[in-house]
């Protein structure tokens, strides 16, 4: 039985037994009328509780798809591994500095840190394929490292 049927039953018990004739019964009464409006306002918040599920669902699948358009696009796959600026990619004082591959965010680090182990502290995301050219190497790619050689 639902919560409205047993408040139903009890009152029709008490209406059946003529118990609202004594003080007591008066009490029983009004206790089984505010049981009835408790019971309507419990079915009123298990409706609206249900809405707002439904509607929470209908927010995080919109949510999904909008991280989905933002973080996973196909032009991610597509780039190349090169991450560094080639204006900026070293400061005299042994700290470089490059962009993010997955958020975007720019990241700074030293000679000190494992570039193995680089992680984005926007994102979380791990940074890989990072290669740093002092300007001592012989098959090197980069025009600026070239002209210094």
């Amino acid at each position: 039985m639902t919560i409205n049927e047993n408040a139903a039953y009890l009152k029709g018990l008490a209406e059946g037994y003529g118990i609202t004739a004594s003080k007591e019964g008066e009490i029983i009464s009004k206790l089984l009328e505010l049981v009835s409006d408790m019971t309507d306002k419990i079915n009123a918040l298990e409706a609206d509780n249900q809405e707002l599920r439904e509607y929470i669902e209908e927010i995080d699948e919109d949510l999904g798809a909008v991280e989905e358009d933002l973080y996973f696009t196909d032009e991610d796959e597509d780039e190349d591994d090169e991450f560094f600026d080639d204006e900026e990619d070293f400061d005299d004082d042994g700290f470089y500095q490059m962009e993010c591959p997955a958020c975007g965010e720019e990241i700074c680090f030293d000679d000190s840190l494992d570039t193995d182990e680089l992680v984005c502290p926007a994102c979380g995301a791990k940074v890989s394929d990072i290669e740093i050219c002092d300007g001592n190497c012989d098959d090197c790619d980069d025009e600026e490292c070239k002209d210094q050689q």
